[in-house]
């Protein structure tokens, strides 16, 4: 990429960046909602918890292909009635995505049966679509920084992107505990989910249609003309179109890269999304049952630790917004070290509040392997085929929740079921990320 290319998009007001990137936290709140609840959610319906890998395999095998396709599909699309490019992807995510957002936390509710086949398949048809739903959603934040932001705000811009988003994250994983303390019931009949749980997704569902109001009625998306002459590309001709094999042999190095690192953070998050609600219940309310009042009040004190895990990511997350291109290194593999030893100590912690330092821990990893990539992807892309190529970056994201829960069915069982050994593991994995980043250049 030229020097003239990288000076060729205009400068963009800081104002400009926060607001473009704000419609982010309604859909990470359904992501956030999703991810803290899972575990809780299916362990409450019945479902086996050496069997658990299985339904955490379904969001990143969704998302592998459905983030491609909308990077593929918008970079063709112009409709200006509904946003332009990227946003007609956002309205339809998310209208989909509240419909499930409705539906799952009610697996439990329609008369199926405590374990029954009939209530974890609902759950799994939930999960799937609402992950299917909110990763459409999501894709269009992505794109649109690598599409009106030029590279030396990028670190700015995805930043506050990850700010936004981990905000959404601490009022969701907030809202259960939040509603418990007003009086809403954090208990309910065996099976079902109490309705601290179920009104949480209602909430996090409005939150999300506003978001998506808002985001596209407030970004002013660049027309073909424009965003041909500000990347210094021409308008797609009819025989220039690549298919995602061919663009994908063609990617820069740096994609493959990080790759590798993606590979060990995203399966050590898988660990934790998976695992965590059960971990803190056995090593803290010391408990495993998930129909007790004990893992209730376990369920909720993960989502308090979720929050101060976005909390930490928030303010982590404004200390990376002004890094600069020569520090993006010491920042990615310093970030995914001190995650990896928030991971590793909720093995060893027993306290409640001793685990808050965990998740700060934690918190710093996350917003770190959720904005340098995307600094270092975005600034080797030529333009032409941004969104396919950040569609087709989701998959170092999701192979590696695959890979790790589909290992989770030998794993699981052979550290004697124990969910806090699996967060050890995932520690150990965050730290060879972390090595990794030498490869990243």
């Amino acid at each position: 990429m030229t020097e003239a290319h990288k000076k060729s998009l205009p400068e963009l007001a800081k104002k400009t960046i926060m607001l473009m990137t704000f419609g982010n936290l309604g859909v990470s709140m359904a992501f956030s909602l999703q991810s803290s609840s899972m575990g809780r959610i299916f362990q409450t319906i019945g479902a086996d918890p050496t069997k658990l890998g299985f339904f955490f395999i379904l969001p990143p095998l969704v998302g592998m292909f459905i983030q491609p396709l909308v990077g593929y599909f918008s970079d063709r699309t112009w409709m200006p009635r509904l946003g332009g490019r990227r946003m007609p992807y956002l309205l339809i995510g998310a209208i989909v995505s509240v419909v499930m957002m409705i539906l799952l936390p009610n697996a439990g509710s329609f008369g199926f049966g405590f374990g029954s086949v009939a209530a974890l398949a609902f759950g799994a048809f939930a999960i799937l679509f609402m992950d299917l739903s909110s990763n459409m959603a999501m894709q269009p934040f992505k794109m649109i920084i690598g599409d009106m932001v030029p590279d030396d705000q990028k670190n700015y811009a995805w930043s506050y992107q990850t700010i936004w988003g981990n905000i959404g994250g601490i009022l969701a994983t907030l809202l259960p505990f939040i509603l418990t303390a007003i009086g809403v019931s954090n208990v309910a009949a065996k099976g079902q989910l109490p309705n601290s749980v179920i009104w949480a997704f209602y909430i996090g569902a409005a939150i999300l249609v506003v978001s998506a109001i808002f985001s596209v009625t407030s970004i002013k998306e660049y027309d073909p003309e424009e965003y041909a002459k500000y990347h210094e590309v021409e308008e797609r001709e009819a025989g220039d179109n690549p298919g995602l094999f061919t663009l994908l042999k063609r990617a820069p190095k740096v994609f493959w890269t990080l790759a590798v690192v993606q590979f060990f953070a995203w399966a050590a998050f898988q660990y934790l999304w998976t695992y965590g609600s059960g971990a803190i219940a056995q090593n803290v309310w010391n408990t495993t049952d998930p129909s007790s009042a004990a893992y209730q009040s376990a369920g909720n004190w993960f989502g308090i630790l979720s929050a101060v895990q976005a909390v930490a990511s928030v303010l982590w997350g404004m200390v990376l917004s002004h890094t600069t291109i020569s520090q993006r290194s010491i920042a990615y593999a310093g970030g995914l070290l001190l995650g990896g030893a928030g991971f590793a100590s909720v093995f060893f912690i027993h306290s409640q509040f001793a685990l808050i330092l965990s998740f700060i821990l934690i918190g710093i990893g996350w917003v770190t392997m959720n904005s340098i990539p995307f600094m270092y992807l975005t600034s080797e892309l030529d333009g032409k085929n941004d969104g396919t190529y950040m569609g087709l970056f989701n998959s170092t994201i999701c192979v590696p929740q695959i890979v790790a829960s589909i290992a989770s069915f030998a794993i699981f069982p052979m550290l004697g079921q124990s969910m806090p050994m699996m967060l050890l593991i995932a520690g150990i994995f965050m730290v060879f990320g972390a090595v990794a980043t030498r490869l990243v250049k």
